[in-house]
């Protein structure tokens, strides 16, 4: 009897690859409303995403090659989601 395992989507990006190591470790989560990524400017989180680029990079790439792409696409995401409205301040 054969099992079936759940499969990841492919990467196809070195980008789409770092996304989803920050995703995992809780980094960023996404704009429930419009799906941008968002910092979660936790930095357990970050600290977590480092040590699984480090400890499982992709194929071709050195640990510190990787830790530095999650670390530029880390830099690249706000806090915040350009398509929602800022919140009034008064």
């Amino acid at each position: 009897m054969r099992t079936q395992l759940e499969r990841r989507p492919a990467i196809r990006t070195l980008r789409g690859w770092a996304i989803h190591v920050l995703q995992d470790a809780g980094a960023i989560h996404e704009c429930e409303e419009h799906g941008w990524a968002k910092d979660r400017a936790d930095p357990h989180a970050r600290e977590h995403a480092v040590h699984i680029a480090r400890q499982e990079p992709p194929d071709g790439l050195s640990p510190d090659q990787a830790v530095a792409e999650v670390l530029e696409v880390l830099d690249s995401i706000g806090d915040t989601c350009p398509e929602c409205l800022p919140e009034s301040a008064g």
